[in-house]
């Protein structure tokens, strides 16, 4: 028998939940595109995606997901032959290194590993071992492996290295989660996408860009009709915004979600989704007290995302757990997305609990009781306590 009957509940890295809210502003006829309340919406958008990512400069919007916008700004920082430095943290990481590479820009890659943040220090000694380095590409959170990195501590080192480089920044998994600041920290461009922290169907990338960034584009020969950020920022036409017809049902929908973390406010975000992750990692601290094939992927709490835990349970126990908890109980769990070879044994010892975006104390306390319970079922030692230490970690924070 199952008790997985009643509302499912999505615990992956995105999409994300979903607000009623927002679905339900997607529920209507299509608009008039050439002028009117779609005009009107979309002008108070742009400002408050600027605000969400700290900016006061620039924002284009793709139809495209995260791959998207990606390569976009790709096309809007490079010339072919060019050179960028990667700084790679895990899967998404190398997957930002090889859309370059295929673009045509010449890519050094230093990988940090999977459970570590970028070492500023390696990133200055390779400026200045290149310093024709035109960008250094890093991102905030890695979704695979969750790996926080230190944005300002990035734009830091470019500095000592007296590099001109751009530093751009993949926010994707941690915009609207973690603390992000743009200007204050000096990041030229970022990339993020609708589906995660922005509670919006997959279906648009959104590339924030600084003056200089788009001075140092007007140069680039990797720039085509669609990718070409400059009349998406500054459109004189409002099809110019989008490249063509507007995505008015993503409008909508972004319009809704925009207005929902107004609401709620960026500081209360950033509390709500640092205390909700600490509750998941209290809780397999607690699991893997007496079982130590179960730990986070990220040992510093300080170098892990808020949005997203990776976390191990040996093989082949991640995958049963994640069978079990979406067949018996209703919530899918993510896979250990770069961890290891889906061809291996090893790959089923990981996967990835999600507490981005639409989530609250409730919906988080039950994944893990699900999990607990999911461990008891398939006969899975762990630690006891779990349960009550996450739930002291809510206490605290509410």
């Amino acid at each position: 028998m199952s008790l997985a009957n009643g509302r499912h509940y999505l615990a992956i890295p995105g999409p994300s939940v979903m607000p009623d809210r927002v679905l339900a502003a997607m529920h209507r006829a299509a608009p008039n595109i050439y002028e009117g309340a779609l005009h009107d919406m979309v002008n108070g958008i742009v400002p408050d995606l600027k605000w969400l990512a700290g900016t006061s400069q620039n924002v284009a919007i793709y139809i495209g997901n995260g791959h998207a916008a990606w390569e976009a700004a790709i096309a809007n920082m490079f010339s072919r032959g060019e050179k960028a430095l990667v700084c790679v943290t895990g899967h998404f990481g190398l997957g930002w290194a090889e859309a370059a590479r295929a673009m045509g820009v010449e890519v050094e890659v230093i990988d940090f590993g999977r459970n570590t943040p970028v070492d500023p220090g390696r990133v200055e000694g390779a400026l200045r071992a290149h310093p024709d380095t035109k960008a250094v590409l890093v991102t905030h959170v890695d979704t695979a492996t969750t790996v926080l990195n230190d944005v300002a501590a990035v734009r830091r080192a470019i500095d000592a290295a007296g590099s001109r480089a751009l530093l751009a920044v993949d926010s994707i998994a941690s915009l609207g989660c973690d603390v992000f600041r743009m200007d204050d920290w000096g990041v030229d461009v970022l990339v993020a996408a609708s589906q995660k922290g922005l509670m919006v169907p997959p279906g648009l990338g959104f590339v924030w860009f600084s003056d200089r960034a788009a001075e140092v584009a007007r140069s680039s020969d990797l720039r085509t009709p669609t990718w070409d950020w400059t009349r998406r920022a500054n459109p004189r036409m409002f099809h110019e915004r989008f490249g063509g017809t507007a995505p008015t049902h993503h409008l909508f929908a972004l319009r809704e979600a925009l207005d929902m973390l107004k609401e709620e406010g960026l500081d209360a975000i950033w509390h709500r989704h640092d205390t909700l992750a600490r509750a998941v990692w209290a809780a397999f601290d607690a699991w893997g007290a007496d079982n130590p094939q179960i730990g986070l992927n990220v040992a510093d709490p300080a170098h892990r995302g808020r949005s997203v835990t990776a976390a191990r349970f040996g093989a082949p126990h991640a995958t049963a757990i994640r069978r079990w908890t979406e067949e018996k109980a209703g919530v899918t769990l993510g896979i250990g997305l770069g961890m290891a070879d889906p061809s291996t044994p090893e790959y089923h010892g990981f996967l990835r609990v999600a507490h981005m975006g639409h989530v609250n104390a409730h919906m988080t306390l039950g994944v893990i009781g699900v999990i607990e319970a999911a461990m008891l079922a398939l006969d899975i030692p762990h630690g006891t306590g779990a349960m009550r230490a996450a739930a002291a970690i809510v206490a605290q924070g509410a």
